[in-house]
């Protein structure tokens, strides 16, 4: 084992150490990769922005937008009703369909993408059949997972096979080559998790009980320890506030109070106006203001101060205003840019015209200076401000997911006008891609545009929409698989492999790769995982004197069977707090179904993908 080599393992050992902690982020990690190999003179430069110039990068990209653009339309939540409808009173029946929904639409965006379209069409379906949300979530994060097991374009792990099979000058997979496979996966995933629902808990919701309604404002109030912090006061004739911003009014008397509405009387009716720091506060305005518990703080101070008249609260924590004021719950994902922010860094009110109010962190609501505590992926905040406010939460998915609404809103029908065209820009990409009269990214493309020229997106959703940490990840690993090859990393692990199993047939050695990729993608994400795999299964293939394809394909499925820890990936990062799940539940459901994919995976993909040509 040479210096260079030494250097090679020592840099990626220290990324995965680094991926798992997540510190720094994984983009931040891969800037650093792409530095520093060239300057210890393993790969070039050129070699190390290799990356930016791979068609799957652009690939990728556009079919997050792609994915945004059925999104925004409200395609995916159409099928809540029909998925109701089609399964009536039956559990069993609701997750074989809520899964094969998922995964269909799954195999065409990104896993995650649809993931968190449908936690909130899940959490909508276990409240109208009054079942833990639970029983459902973990089936929706499988089915996530599967998705990417049915299609080449389905998930970044089977283009980034693909591409190591073209770069090695073999004719790549095609659109449908995973889709045999995968279909038996998905088949075998949805009788699994009908039979292995039974170990899921069915009491483990917590204040949501199995013969819960629908979640109201009350239950927002309780789950975040909001009682007792509302409080309604008028601004008198005498008041020093009258003229003054709320931003001149907290320089003048810093406090954790914060203004969640402003009733003000119009010309017609009094109105509830969404405060913002430049709001000018008028004589008879009436505040309503949360004002968190703090034994050092007197109410009755600020209001001799201010010439404030507290007046009487019908409702708690302000349900008397809900004609007016709405909340709504929203989730941190792994990939947000708010992580490692605090509320008012990001300037949450001043960008969504909400404030928040409440924050839940491993499903407990924290007390204090919530507004300064940094925001860690799984958080789950609650926010209050007007119902339109409220609304175009759901059209902003890029930083947070919008968890829950209260059913107090009126409900807003899920398809937009231009649904019909965003399903006729998918149909166009699909057909371009499964008959090859255009490249697949050429496809994607055209599929962008069709989605822009009939406004079921727009350039800044667009941009918006893609997960630029995700391709920055995969550019900045893409040199460790060239810097492993040169230093003689790759032949190390093949020859270590083949001493091991090479004797014991090839099978034997397919099995030995799926369960080397899933264990590494424990603790990595299963791009990253495909990027160091992959070589080492093309090489492996080249020892054996056997064909590419079916070490690949191995490779590529095992990167997808993310299903053993929630740090597995995103997916079930996602569905972790919805579902309040533990860590065990996922290694009690996802380890049996690993083992299930991996016997799959070695019966049909050499008969499928012929080990010897």
């Amino acid at each position: 084992m040479n210096a260079e080599l030494l250097l090679v393992l020592g840099l990626l050992a220290a990324c995965i150490g680094m991926f798992v902690i997540n510190k720094p982020r994984m983009d931040v990690v891969a800037l650093l990769v792409i530095v520093i190999l060239p300057l210890c003179g393993i790969v070039t430069v050129p070699e190390a922005l290799a990356g930016f110039s791979d068609a799957n990068i652009l690939l990728i990209a556009a079919l997050f937008v792609i994915g945004a653009g059925l999104a925004r339309t409200g395609i995916a939540y159409q099928l809540s009703d029909l998925l109701i409808k089609k399964a009536g009173d039956s559990e069993a029946k609701l997750i074989a369909l809520l899964m094969a929904a998922v995964a269909g639409l799954g195999s065409v965006m990104s896993s995650t993408g649809v993931v968190a379209i449908f936690i909130p069409v899940a959490l909508s379906l276990a409240e109208r059949l009054r079942i833990s949300p639970g029983r459902l979530m973990m089936p929706l994060s499988f089915a996530g997972l599967m998705s990417g097991m049915l299609t080449l374009v389905a998930t970044a792990p089977n283009m980034v096979v693909d591409s190591a099979l073209t770069n090695d000058g073999f004719g790549g997979f095609s659109f449908f080559s995973f889709t045999p496979i995968g279909l038996v996966i998905v088949i075998s995933g949805i009788l699994y998790m009908l039979f292995a629902r039974r170990w899921l808990r069915s009491s483990n919701e917590g204040a949501e009980t199995a013969n819960s309604t629908r979640r109201n404002l009350l239950d927002f109030i309780k789950d975040y320890s909001l009682a007792g912090r509302e409080h309604r006061l008028r601004i008198q004739p005498d008041s020093s506030l009258i003229g003054l911003t709320l931003r001149d009014v907290k320089a003048r008397r810093p406090s954790k109070a914060s203004v969640v509405g402003i009733e003000r009387r119009g010309k017609f009716r009094t109105e509830v106006l969404q405060p913002s720091a430049e709001t000018v506060l008028q004589v008879g305005d009436v505040l309503l203001v949360d004002v968190p518990a703090n034994p050092d703080h007197d109410p009755a101070a600020s209001l001799r101060e201010f010439g404030l008249e507290p007046l009487p609260l019908r409702g708690q924590y302000f349900t008397d205003q809900s004609r007016d004021v709405g909340m709504a719950e929203i989730l941190i994902p792994p990939d947000s840019s708010l992580i490692g922010k605090t509320i008012i860094q990001v300037g949450f009110r001043r960008v969504h015209r909400l404030s928040v109010i409440g924050l839940r962190r491993a499903n407990v609501a924290q007390s204090g200076a919530i507004l300064e505590e940094k925001l860690k992926a799984g958080d789950t905040l609650l926010v209050i401000g007007t119902w339109n406010a409220v609304r175009q939460l759901q059209s902003q998915p890029q930083d947070f997911l919008v968890l829950g609404l209260p059913a107090e809103i009126d409900k807003v029908a899920p398809a937009q006008s231009q649904a019909p065209y965003a399903l006729f820009s998918l149909g166009v990409m699909i057909v371009l891609m499964v008959t090859g009269i255009v490249p697949n990214v050429i496809a994607a493309i055209i599929g962008c545009l069709l989605m822009g020229v009939f406004k079921c997106i727009d350039m800044d959703n667009a941009y918006k929409s893609i997960h630029w940490p995700i391709l920055l990840l995969i550019v900045g690993v893409m040199p460790f698989a060239t810097a492993l090859d040169r230093t003689g990393g790759i032949d190390l692990a093949v020859d270590g492999l083949l001493s091991v199993v090479g004797g014991a047939g090839p099978r034997v050695v397919l099995g030995s790769l799926f369960i080397l990729t899933a264990l590494i993608g424990m603790f990595i994400s299963n791009t990253a995982t495909a990027i160091l795999m992959a070589p080492i299964a093309l090489s492996t293939a080249y020892h054996l004197g056997a064909s590419p394809y079916p070490f690949a394909m191995t490779v590529a499925i095992a990167a997808s069977a993310a299903f053993m820890t929630p740090i597995s990936s995103p997916v079930n990062t996602l569905v972790l707090a919805p579902g309040r799940y533990s860590f065990g539940d996922f290694v009690k459901m996802g380890v049996p179904f690993t083992i299930v994919v991996l016997l799959i995976c070695i019966l049909l993909v050499p008969i499928l993908f012929p080990l010897y040509p």
